[in-house]
C-alpha cells in the first residue's frame, strides 16, 4: 500500500506537470471505409496516430481532455476505456466517432454515434463503464481502498468496432489514473467509545468544517465519498453502524440514536475540526438517521444533504437487517418486488412507517438539500421528498428546504464520472440476492455530475460562511 506522504509526493509531482501520454502503435497500412469512401491511414514518414489525455492523473470528480490526432479525415474510429476493479473484474466503455476535416477527434467537441453512449460526452468513457461481457452478474463498483487509484486504459481503434476487437485494431493507447484522495489528505481509523468509522482530514493543520457521512442498509464502512469530500476541503467522518467486524453493539432505532450522538461528538471534539460547523450527508437509510440526528438529539448540525431516503422507518425491517449475522430465515422477510429483487419501496412508504418513527421535521433548524432520483426503483424517494416538503411547510419552515429533482436518475446518486449500477448483488450468502436501484445510465450520470457541484456549493455556503 502506498503511504500517504509518498503518495502525495508522487501525485504532486505528476499532477503538477499535467503530463500527457503520447503512444503510437501499429504503424502499418490499413484501410477504413468512411461515408466518403475509402481512406488510407498515414504510413511511412508521416506521424503515427496520437492519443492524449490531460491531465493523465486526476481526482475522480475531475474532467480530463481526451483527443486523438494524425488520422485520416472523416473516417470512423473507436475510443475504448477498460479498467480492472479491485476484485479483478473487467469494466469497459466505448464510443464510435468520425474524425474531423483536420483528422482529429476531441471528446469535448465531437459526438459519439454508437457504443456505450451517444452525443457529445467528454467523460462518457468513464461514467459509461460497465462490466464486460462474461464478467460476474450484479457487479457494482464500490472502491474499498481509497488510497490507490482506478487505472483506466484508453485506446484509439480503427473503424467502428467493439472492445473485443481491440488487439487487432488498436492504433494508440494512454493510461489514466483516477484518484479518490487528493495529495495530503489524511485517513484515520476511528475505534472510539464503541463507534467504528474513518475520518478524512484535508491537507493542512485545520480547523476544518466537517461532515458526518452516512450510508444505507448495505452495511459496512464506505469511504469513497468521504475521501472525496475531504479532497474538497471538508473533514468527513464515514460511520459504520451495521455489518462491520469491529462493531460491538447491535443497533435498533433507539440505540442508533445514542450511537450517532457519540459519533457526532467524536467529530465535533476533534482538534482539527470546527465544532460549530458540522453538517450531515446521508444516502437511503442514512437519510433517516441523519434526520433523527438533526431533529431529536440537540446536536444542532449546520446543514443536511439527503439523497433518496425516507423521513420515517419500519421497525420490523430494521430489526431484521441490523442483526450481527443474517440467516436464511431472516432473508425470507427481506422485501422483494415482483421481479424478486430486493426493493424497499413499499416498506418506506409513509403509510408503512412504524408508529412514532416519523421524524419531527418541525424541529429542524438548519438548511436541508434533498437529492431526488425520479427513477429510484428501490425507495419511494418522490413520496419521501414530498412528505419532508409538506411537513416543513406546515411548520412554517419552507425556507429551509431545497430539492434537486433528476428525471431518469436512480437510487445510488454518488460521485460524478463513476459507473452506475441499475442492478447489483446485495448479498451472496446464504442466498444470492440482487437489489434493483433504477436509473438510465446517461441521465443518472448527468445527475451525479450536477448534484455533486451543487452539494459542494451548498456546503461552502452553510459550513464556511
Amino acid at each position: 500500500m502506498i503511504g500517504t506522504r509518498a503518495r502525495a509526493q508522487v501525485y504532486h509531482c505528476l499532477i503538477g506537470k499535467q503530463l500527457t501520454a503520447r503512444v503510437g502503435l501499429h504503424r502499418k497500412p490499413c484501410w477504413l471505409h468512411s461515408a466518403e469512401g475509402a481512406a488510407r491511414w498515414r504510413t511511412g514518414s508521416t506521424p503515427a496516430p496520437v492519443l492524449t489525455a490531460t491531465p493523465i492523473r486526476a481526482l475522480v470528480d475531475e474532467q480530463i481532455s481526451i483527443k486523438a490526432g494524425f488520422l485520416p479525415q472523416h473516417s470512423p474510429v473507436t475510443l475504448c476505456a477498460q479498467m480492472r476493479s479491485e476484485d479483478g473484474d473487467l469494466w469497459e466503455a466505448f464510443g464510435h466517432y468520425y474524425t474531423s476535416a483536420d483528422g482529429t477527434v476531441n471528446l469535448a467537441r465531437d459526438h459519439s454515434v454508437g457504443g456505450s453512449y451517444l452525443g457529445c460526452e467528454p467523460m462518457g468513457l468513464f461514467w459509461g463503464l460497465q462490466p464486460a461481457p462474461g464478467e460476474r452478474d450484479g457487479l457494482r463498483l464500490r472502491m474499498k481502498n481509497v488510497e490507490i487509484p482506478l487505472i483506466v486504459d484508453i485506446s484509439l481503434m480503427e473503424g467502428h468496432v467493439s472492445p473485443r476487437e481491440r488487439k487487432s485494431t488498436e492504433l494508440a493507447v494512454v493510461t489514466t489514473e483516477r484518484w479518490f484522495m487528493a495529495p495530503g489528505v489524511q485517513r484515520i481509523d476511528i475505534r472510539q467509545n464503541e463507534v467504528v468509522g474513518t475520518l478524512f482530514l484535508p491537507p493542512g493543520p485545520g480547523r476544518f468544517p466537517a461532515l458526518v457521512d452516512l450510508w444505507g442498509l448495505g452495511g459496512g464502512l464506505v469511504e469513497y465519498r468521504s475521501s472525496m469530500i475531504a479532497s474538497r476541503g471538508f473533514a468527513s467522518f464515514s460511520i459504520a453502524y451495521m455489518e462491520h467486524k469491529d462493531l460491538t453493539v447491535q443497533l435498533d432505532i433507539s440505540s442508533a440514536d445514542a450511537y450517532m450522538k457519540k459519533a457526532f461528538n467524536i467529530l465535533r471534539d476533534h482538534p482539527q475540526v470546527c465544532g460549530d460547523r458540522i453538517g450531515i450527508i446521508g444516502l437511503s437509510y442514512g437519510v433517516y438517521l441523519g434526520l433523527r440526528m438533526a431533529t431529536l438529539l440537540n446536536l444542532n448540525p449546520s446543514c443536511l444533504v439527503c439523497i433518496n431516503g425516507p423521513p420515517g422507518s419500519n421497525v420490523e425491517l430494521i430489526q431484521t437487517f441490523c442483526k450481527p449475522k443474517t440467516s436464511e430465515s431472516d432473508q425470507r422477510f427481506w422485501p422483494r418486488g415482483e421481479t424478486g429483487y430486493l426493493d424497499f419501496t413499499d416498506m418506506y412508504l409513509p403509510s408503512n412507517y412504524s408508529p412514532g418513527t416519523q421524524v419531527k421535521m418541525e424541529n429542524l433548524a438548519c438548511p436541508l438539500m434533498y437529492i431526488l432520483g425520479e427513477d429510484d426503483q428501490n425507495s419511494p424517494s418522490t413520496e419521501s421528498s414530498n412528505l419532508i416538503k409538506d411537513l416543513l411547510k406546515k411548520a412554517g419552515k419552507s425556507h429551509l428546504y431545497t430539492c434537486l429533482s433528476y428525471p431518469g436518475a436512480g437510487h445510488l446518486i454518488e460521485t460524478p464520472y463513476t459507473p452506475h449500477a441499475k442492478l447489483s448483488m446485495w448479498k451472496v450468502k446464504p442466498e444470492k440476492i440482487f437489489a434493483l436501484w433504477g436509473g438510465d445510465i446517461a441521465r443518472h450520470a448527468a445527475a451525479q455530475e450536477d448534484s455533486w457541484k451543487k452539494i459542494l456549493t451548498f456546503l461552502d455556503k452553510h459550513l464556511r460562511a
